[in-house]
């Protein structure tokens, strides 16, 4: 009798001698402590020339656990991992979820939930194949944010299956913890103001370049995000109250609803922004008030991103500044600038903060859902007394004393 063993709990699969000489592989394993034992098929040989090889053998013993395994499974149960989360998606679209989060999940499951999973049933799945499915995920250098956003929308997919009822008892996505991120520099990148002014300076004097260089101003003096100036209207710009209001977002390919509910927001109109968009709106042609305001000159849609972001890292190159990394190509060494369009927004961030703004309000001012989003910032805000407290508690002896040494 030969066998060929398994991982535990899948089974075994051996040769028993039948009656016409040959023989027959049987595979065996159990079923919720219950042992089971089929016939597979007949073992190939001179004898039995159409019978199976091992390796047959084994997908055929596979397949047949399968069976049995979703035969044991109440119909209501029946789902898939996959089919369940194909479902959710679905679902999310019917109820109008803005595009963008749609085909992240989508692409979730896809690219990392469906190859692990595969053809599991989501009433099967334990808390070990979920420890292993993060392990994996690890294994392939995904960040801990990654492996995260991944786990969210599993959790997100057993908790549609119960809500669905064809899943009972608890979602154990939530027994299993993601990798823990590790502490991040706190130091973020910004301009200083009169770099602003360098970096406009050096955008390319052309039609596109004049968009570009009132969009990067408004910017780093309103704090929007790349996203919201794209879908910005001229209706959304409140001349009067010295206000621009921020009510779209364009995010792949598409004009949707800014990232959260206090992404909806209105910021502040400095002079400089209004004085500048002013110019932007007559040498446009005075277009309609639901033109984009940072349009394509040639087109009226918005700018490609990835021509944006060519287009501003060469300014940044043109001004010598914000922060480079030196690299090499082809032997020679380039400068590789690492400030990000996403740095003016900090730019703003840092400068409200300097000039005492409370974190509160540009909690408000940014759209931050999160609090301690904004509260990176707070580094930048001045200190009340804090200098004067500290003088105190050591004394006038300590300062005299390092004064008569010239510290």
């Amino acid at each position: 009798m030969a066998g060929s063993r398994r991982e535990r709990g899948d089974g075994s699969l051996f040769l028993r001698a039948n009656a016409k000489g040959g023989e027959t592989w049987i595979g065996f394993w159990r079923v919720d402590g219950r042992g089971l034992m089929r016939s597979v098929g007949p073992k190939r040989s001179k004898a039995q020339p159409g019978g199976l090889t091992q390796p047959q053998a084994e997908a055929a013993f596979r397949r047949m656990r399968d069976e049995v395994k979703h035969a044991t499974v109440p119909r209501s149960e029946r789902r898939t991992v996959v089919e369940v989360g194909e479902a959710m998606i679905q679902a999310k679209r019917l109820a109008g979820r803005k595009t963008s989060t749609v085909e992240s999940i989508d692409s979730i499951l896809r690219i990392h939930i469906k190859p692990y999973f595969g053809t599991a049933l989501i009433a099967k799945v334990n808390r070990e194949q979920l420890r292993s499915f993060v392990s994996e995920l690890s294994a392939k250098k995904l960040s801990p944010k990654t492996v995260g956003n991944v786990l969210g929308v599993l959790h997100s997919i057993f908790e549609y299956a119960l809500d669905e009822e064809w899943l009972t008892g608890e979602n154990i996505v939530k027994r299993v913890s993601a990798p823990q991120e590790a502490a991040s520099d706190a130091t973020i990148r910004f301009l200083e103001p009169e770099e602003v002014e360098a970096l406009i300076r050096a955008v390319p004097d052309d039609a596109l370049g004049r968009v570009e260089s009132v969009m990067y101003l408004t910017a780093a003096m309103t704090g929007m995000r790349q996203g919201e100036l794209l879908a910005l209207q001229w209706s959304d710009i409140d001349w009067t109250a010295s206000r621009i209001r921020v009510r779209r977002a364009w995010v792949r390919n598409e004009i949707t609803a800014p990232k959260s509910k206090r992404s909806s927001r209105s910021v502040p109109l400095a002079t400089r922004v209004a004085t500048e968009l002013e110019r932007l709106y007559k040498d446009s042609g005075e277009p309609k008030d639901d033109a984009l305001v940072f349009a394509h000159p040639a087109t009226g849609k918005p700018i490609d991103r990835s021509k944006l972001l060519k287009r501003f890292k060469a300014a940044l190159l043109r001004a010598a500044v914000g922060q480079f990394a030196e690299i090499k190509v082809n032997g020679k060494v380039v400068r590789k600038p690492l400030t990000r369009f996403h740095d003016l927004r900090h730019t703003f961030g840092t400068r409200m903060a300097a000039s005492g703004v409370p974190m509160r309000t540009l909690q408000e001012m940014l759209g931050h859902a999160d609090f301690g989003t904004t509260l990176i910032y707070a580094d930048y805000a001045p200190g009340a007394h804090e200098a004067e407290w500290v003088e105190a508690a050591f004394g006038t002896a300590v300062l005299e004393a390092g004064a008569a040494q010239g510290v």
